[in-house]
Parts: C-alpha cells; structure tokens; sequence
C-alpha cells in the first residue's frame, strides 16, 4: 500500500504540461473521448494511408522544375545557379493540362522520370498559404489580404501543417482528418497518426494525438531490460498503474501511462513477427524513416487497422547560400527514399492504397541572389501512388517574368495560384473524408473556386 501511494505522490508532482507532453508523444488521448468521437459511424472496410514528407527550410521550386520553352529566361534571371539545359533534357516532361516542355531536376530525374512516365507521380505546381485568391494589384493595394507573416519560416510552416492561413489554429489538417475518419478504425488500441520525425503539428487534432516512432523502432520506457529483475520491476510498475483511485490526476496518469505502454508493446510485437520487406531503402535519414514507415504498414493485418497518416521530413533546404550543391545532394536523398517506398508499397500490394505528398514551408525567390536564393511564396509539390492521375500538372504554372503579373515584388516571389487547402482536401477527401466534414476540416476552403484538384483517382 506504501509503494502506492508512493506512486501517487510522484504522479502528483508531475506537472500538467509534462503529462500533456508525454501523451502527445505517445499518441495516447483520453479513452472517453476517441470512443466518443468512433460511436456511432460505419467502420472502414478497405485500407489507405497519406505520408507527408515535408521538406523543411522551404525548396527552391524553380531548380526542382525548369520550363525549358523559357530558358532563356530562366538562366538570364538565375545566371549562375541555372542548371545547364544539357542535364535537364533527359528529364523532360510535357503535361497535357500545360503542353509546354518542362524537366526535372537532374538529381530527381533518374527516380522520378519512370514514375511520371508510369503516371504515378503529379506536380501541382504554384501552390502555397493564401486567405484567398489574389492578384499582384491586389496584394500590393491590400496588406490585410495577405497571409500573416508571409515569408516567417515558423508562420509559414504552421500554415502548411494546418491548411489555414488565419486565423492561427492549434490543430492540424492531418490531425483534424483524424478526428473525423477515426471511426474507420474501430476500437483498436494503436494510433491513427504516427510521426517518425518529432512532434508535429500536422497530426495534432482535437482528438487524435500522433503516436511518435523512431527510425529505428518503438520508443519503450528507459531504465528496464530482459533480467528477471528488470521484467519483475516492469511487471509491478503495470499493476500499479492499472489500480483504480479515487484521485482524478493520479488516475488519467496512470491510465495514460499503462495505455502507451500497451501501444508501445503492440508496435513492438508486429514489428519482430511480420515478414521482412525485400525493398532496399537507402541508408539516409529519409530513407530510414520512410522504410519504419513502410514496416508499419506491413503490419496493417495484424494492427487491423484501416486508416493510417504518417509525417516524415528532411531537412537542410533553406538555401541562402551553396544552392546548387546542397540542393543535388538532397534531391538525391529524397528520390532515392520516396522511389524505394514507393516500391515497397508495390511489393506490399498496397501501391494503390498508399499515397506520398510533399509539404515545404514555401518556395523561393526565382531571382538569385549571389549564392542561392531567399524566401518566396507559391512553389511545386510531388504526389505519389497508384491512385495519383499522374504524369500531369495541377494547378497554373506562373508567368515567371520578375515584376511581372505573378511576381508579389520584383524577386520571383510568386502569387500562389492554388491554395495549400485545395491541395490537402483533395489528399483527404481521397483518404476518407466525407465531403460533409471538408468545410470543418479546412475552413477557409469556401474561399478558392473547388475543394478538389482532380489529381487523385
């Protein structure tokens, strides 16, 4: 009896913001509420899944996509950060919806080229954080109409991840999709959102908490090992956890605790018993995130699970200075990693049920600067799976003359022409989300002309 109430005294003395913390971390939310938000609505008969790689420090669109029917333009403005037209042409892509010769960069190419021609990769280009649509005479008579602190890497990275330029929401749009899709999957004990890069503001919802993995695996509790001592400890401190008190803090906690403990066993066990995947991923940071993601999946049958939504990220691309360089080095990293998860989905069965898209804070100036290039606006983002309707743009290309129609100054910084929440409802609204609750989910969406790009089957 002493050692319980020894336990409740340390609960006691844990602050609110530490438990808070904690179970954000572990994907735990409170039991009455996730039952509450799943009564009542059918449960998922299929599987799908939306992985978000989001590349932070905001990616230079305009060397990831080159128009080669405006080169000239395009190396007059960006003089010696203009990759050579000789190491684009492999990589040439004409989509339908444009007609004009576009390629990728040379370090997407090699991984990306195939998947466009198999129309399983989309760009939806010219997209980024807007309140609602506006023009170059517009933005520069109309301050109130700009998205708050446009060019504010934190701002702009919070506005992605929740899909509302303003006002500023403590939930994100992944979350928010969780909130309204959990029901799909019943009353299983593991997480819907799952988080192998940190906290995340992207899979925080008003119920739904993201689960957050390492790499390399569960984050178990420190301090216990395989000794019989070790499991005896292991073992009391779960019969502590699991008796019942009067004490409403002590109580939460306890159940919080025992409830992350459950999850990080269930992860455990699926993860030692399904069968290996044959896909070789790349030893990268990306690489190695995106293959824990892949494993998970495998073990979709024994989590009985049938939605699942998974935030991933590489960092490095804010790209002041040493531009070409780094920028190579990255995209070799992110085709490499995005193209072996793509065929492990393959080797899954699963490639049609599973879709990657990329986020960045925003793009950057088509104007070099010297050494690379500044903070921009409206930017180019892939989509990847078997359900894309690829091989096609989504979204208006801009008119890339500096000071020109597009230009919000005289930098390149580009007016987005489609807005971050067309570009998420149309991901959700594929994975699940009833078109009822696509007002709810993205709030300013009854601002932009359609809620839904087309770039999903």
């Amino acid at each position: 009896m002493s050692n319980r109430r020894e336990f409740l005294r340390t609960c006691a003395g844990v602050s609110a913001t530490a438990i808070a913390a904690s179970m954000s971390r572990l994907g735990i939310v409170d039991a009455f509420a996730q039952d509450h938000h799943r009564g009542g609505f059918p449960l998922g008969t299929d599987y799908r899944a939306l992985v978000c790689v989001f590349l932070a420090g905001g990616n230079d669109s305009w060397n990831t996509i080159v128009n080669l029917d405006d080169y000239a333009l395009y190396a007059a403005t960006r003089g010696a950060l203009a990759l050579p037209q000789a190491s684009l042409n492999p990589y040439q892509m004409i989509p339908p919806s444009d007609g004009r010769r576009f390629a990728l960069h040379p370090s997407l190419g090699p991984r990306f080229k195939p998947l466009w021609d198999q129309q399983k990769l989309a760009a939806v280009v010219n997209v980024g954080s807007l309140l609602e649509p506006i023009d170059r005479p517009t933005y520069l008579a109309r301050p109130d109409l700009r998205p708050p602190s446009l060019f504010s890497h934190s701002d702009q990275v919070a506005q992605w991840n929740t899909s509302c330029a303003s006002p500023a929401l403590l939930t994100g749009w992944g979350g928010r999709v969780g909130d309204r899709t959990i029901h799909m999957n019943g009353a299983i004990p593991f997480p819907m959102m799952v988080s192998i890069a940190g906290s995340t503001l992207f899979g925080t919802g008003a119920v739904v908490r993201p689960l957050e993995v390492s790499s390399g695996g569960s984050v178990g509790l420190a301090g216990f090992n395989n000794t019989n001592a070790s499991k005896q400890r292991y073992n009391a401190m779960k019969a502590l956890l699991a008796e019942g008190t009067d004490v409403t803090f002590a109580r939460s906690a306890g159940a919080v605790t025992g409830r992350a403990i459950e999850t990080n066993e269930l992860l455990s066990q699926v993860l030692a018993t399904q069968t290996p995947l044959q896909t070789q991923f790349p030893n990268t940071g990306l690489g190695n995130q995106l293959r824990m993601v892949a494993r998970i999946i495998n073990g979709r049958a024994l989590l009985n699970i049938h939605r699942e939504i998974f935030f991933v990220q590489i960092g490095g691309f804010d790209t002041h200075s040493g531009q070409l360089t780094s920028q190579a080095s990255l995209f070799t990293q992110l085709a490499e990693a995005m193209g072996a998860f793509y065929n492990a989905t393959v080797e899954m069965g699963v490639q049609d049920e599973v879709t990657q898209f990329t986020a960045s804070d925003f793009s950057r100036t088509f104007k070099f600067n010297g050494s690379g290039t500044d903070h921009g606006w409206g930017g180019c983002q892939f989509v990847l799976g078997g359900s894309v309707r690829g091989r096609d743009f989504y979204g208006d290309w801009p008119n890339m003359a500096v000071s020109g129609p597009n230009d919000s100054g005289n930098q390149g910084r580009y007016i987005p022409t489609t807005a971050v929440d067309q570009y998420s409802a149309t991901l959700a609204t594929w994975y699940g989300l009833a078109p009822g609750d696509v007002n709810a989910v993205f709030p300013n969406i009854p601002h932009f002309g359609s809620s839904n790009l087309g770039f999903m089957a």
